[in-house]
């Protein structure tokens, strides 16, 4: 592509798998192109869940600068937050990092939030149902899918149903006026460049688990205790899934450590899975994604270079 032809750039879209490294890509872009990150991590918004969701927020400093950082600890984990919330204060958070002369960067794995900016979902604010969603979670897993393809065959068919707690959200917005249009048209991509980091699954694996256990460590047990000591209810962790779920079911005795550690990496494993797929999805439905090792950076700078131009 020649020069004359490229595009300005407006956004850079960092994304891959569990592990993958995306927090220290989406960094080092950030200091080399005077850039400030929004979070696309859907239990990240939490304040005081920080070792279980992998914050990692002293990977925001490099050679002593402190990169900006947007939607990270902004909800206290007893508050509902919705992909509709999500892509409102992503745009809130470009005018901002725009308005201060930087380069909005893009960071995360949740698939959901990614899907609503990159594929533009049309949304009506529908508030959360707490009644609705306690008469819901009695429900089974295979109960609330039967259900949900009954109410709204077509959202079901475009929503992710990995979890209970996203499938209450798709039944709770099926229900409700003003649905999302989530088979919204592939929005303007030509000043975005998505860059995806590919990792073999080997490596992934080995990272999921080596992970783990430095997590352990560090206190992420203790991290649950805290939340249900400052009046977090049980049932909220189930809520948050993955490490929150099976801690719990640790702490309530219905799991060894051994046992909680092997079945929270198994099922990390498969969350990995289930985002490789999610990503390619998203190319099924025309999103460019310029994958890379690992997290190579200068092969990253290289695509951004050959490809686009910067605001003066």
């Amino acid at each position: 592509m020649t020069s004359n032809k490229k595009q300005s750039l407006d956004l850079i879209t960092v994304l891959g798998p569990t592990a993958s490294g995306k927090t220290q890509l989406a960094v080092k872009l950030a200091h080399q192109l005077n850039g400030e990150i929004i979070s696309a991590d859907s239990r990240q918004i939490y304040r005081g869940m920080d070792i279980g969701t992998g914050k990692d927020i002293d990977e925001y400093t490099i050679n002593n600068t402190q990169i900006p950082y947007h939607l990270i600890d902004i909800l206290n984990p007893n508050e509902d937050y919705s992909v509709y919330q999500f892509q409102r204060d992503f745009y809130l958070s470009v005018e901002k990092i725009k308005s201060n002369g930087k380069l909005p960067i893009l960071c995360g794995g949740t698939g959901l939030y990614l899907d609503s900016v990159l594929l533009d979902y049309q949304f009506e604010p529908i508030l959360a149902d707490s009644q609705l969603r306690q008469d819901l979670e009695k429900k089974s897993k295979e109960e609330l899918l039967v259900y949900f393809e009954n109410v709204d065959a077509k959202l079901y068919s475009d929503w992710p149903t990995d979890t209970k707690r996203r499938i209450i959200r798709g039944i709770e917005l099926a229900l409700s006026e003003g649905n999302p249009q989530t088979n919204s048209q592939l929005r303007d991509l030509s000043n975005t460049c998505i860059l995806g980091i590919q990792c073999t699954r080997e490596i992934i694996r080995e990272r999921i688990t080596q992970r783990l256990h430095q997590r352990i460590d560090e206190g992420m047990i203790e991290e649950v205790e805290s939340l249900l000591i400052n009046g977090l209810p049980k049932e909220r962790l189930n809520y948050f899934g993955l490490e929150y779920k099976f801690i719990r079911r640790y702490l309530d005795g219905e799991l060894s450590k051994d046992e909680m550690f092997e079945l929270l990496n198994i099922a990390i494993h498969q969350f990995a899975k289930r985002q490789r797929s999610w990503f390619r999805r998203m190319e099924r439905k025309g999103v460019h994604i310029n994958w890379i090792e690992k997290n190579n950076i200068q092969q990253a700078i290289s695509i951004i270079n050959k490809n686009y131009k910067f605001h003066d």
